[in-house]
């Protein structure tokens, strides 16, 4: 294959994963160590989806937390998990929207656009709202969801339904003006200075609709750092870590404030 024919693909494949709810490479860089062991809580099905769980499991308010390509089993989303169980008494649920098939860039077999075609947003979305009618069952009054990149879409869907009380973006996308118009529920936006997905304008244009609509909500930009930051910050980034732990403190405080 020429190097005409191997950018034309690039190309293509990078126009696919906008399309369908990644942005890019910035979605993409350092992958995390999946383990599947990690964290304080276990696995468990809820909802036909299996489910990182952690925090009391008689908790009236639960929190569900949407990953990015790289799946539940990233240690960073547990160690997030955890943190948040512990310091505010949430029941937490991560799902694995992904069936086992979290993204793997080692597989030169398949890229981006063909893995998106079997993962798309829209049903995690579905998935979710399943869960979610489990926790219900199982007695669980008050929900909050927080999306991280690819699941941000899948908690910007939830925050238009009386599924969920608030709802937090960390580094979203393919969120669009038109989703933001349709939020129901309170919505925190936490975005990087450097991110394709979210860059300046559409930043604006979300804080101009939450300013004038009837639904709490803010947009936050953490200088300094790139999309992904939250999840898959580098432990020497000092940078990187402190915004990364400010940005779990503010997801925190919204869900104590909405999710009661």
């Amino acid at each position: 294959m020429n190097m005409v024919c191997i950018i034309l693909l690039h190309l293509l494949c990078l126009s696919l994963c906008l399309q369908q709810g990644v942005s890019g490479p910035q979605c993409l860089e350092n992958p995390p160590t999946r383990n599947s062991t990690y964290g304080a809580g276990s696995v468990t099905e809820i909802g036909g989806l299996k489910a990182y769980v952690t925090g009391p499991s008689h908790s009236k308010r639960a929190l569900l937390l949407a990953s990015d390509v790289y799946g539940f089993e990233a240690p960073n989303l547990r160690k997030i998990a955890d943190k948040v169980a512990r310091a505010a008494g949430f029941h937490v649920v991560v799902p694995d929207f992904f069936y086992g098939d979290p993204y793997n860039p080692n597989n030169t077999q398949r890229n981006m656009s063909v893995w998106l075609q079997a993962h798309g947003s829209d049903k995690g979305f579905k998935d979710a709202k399943h869960v979610i009618a489990a926790l219900r069952n199982k007695g669980v009054s008050r929900i909050g969801a927080a999306g991280f990149c690819w699941g941000g879409k899948v908690v910007v869907e939830l925050s238009k339904t009386d599924y969920i009380k608030a709802a937090v973006l960390l580094h979203p996308s393919r969120v669009t003006v038109d989703d933001i118009k349709e939020v129901k529920d309170p919505i925190a936006i936490l975005s990087a200075e450097f991110d394709k997905a979210l860059p300046p304008a559409l930043l604006k244009q979300f804080k101009d609709i939450l300013s004038t609509n009837h639904v709490s909500g803010y947009v936050k930009i953490f200088p300094g750092v790139s999309h992904g930051w939250t999840l898959r910050y580098q432990d020497n980034n000092v940078t990187a870590v402190k915004s990364a732990n400010e940005a779990h403190q503010d997801m925190l405080h919204w869900f104590t404030r909405y999710v009661r």
